[in-house]
């Protein structure tokens, strides 16, 4: 069963949508997301029974965001914050939209440049 996009996605989840890995390569590094909300206010995921967090929408991208000022544009925590706070944060949406078609249009043509290498080694 799949959830739809505007559901409720678990931590682990989240974690697999913005791509993160740890520096020791673990898969699920879900310590960064906590410690992203310990130090940004502005992500409120709900916690539920058993303390589970579940993101919405609304911060999975304001996750996104903060995850290419940090390590996209190699900002610092402090920097990030300003950011956020300032009215240049609607400007960093287009910013940040422009540079995930870049990453998606470059994940697909290594994949279409894969499938072609296969091809010519069936010949």
């Amino acid at each position: 069963m799949n959830k739809t996009s505007n559901a409720y996605k678990t931590i682990g989840e989240v974690v697999r949508i913005l791509n993160l890995e740890s520096k020791t390569g673990r898969k699920n590094p879900t310590h960064t997301i906590r410690f992203w909300e310990k130090e940004f206010k502005q992500i409120k995921p709900k916690i539920f029974s058993g303390n589970r967090r579940y993101y919405d929408t609304k911060n999975i991208d304001l996750l996104k965001k903060i995850k290419f000022l940090l390590k996209d544009k190699g900002m610092t925590v402090k920097g990030v914050k300003q950011m956020l706070n300032s009215e240049q944060s609607n400007k960093l949406d287009e910013s940040l939209n422009k540079s995930i078609s870049a990453h998606n249009l470059k994940n697909k043509i290594m994949n279409i440049s894969k499938i072609i290498n296969d091809l010519k080694k069936v010949k």
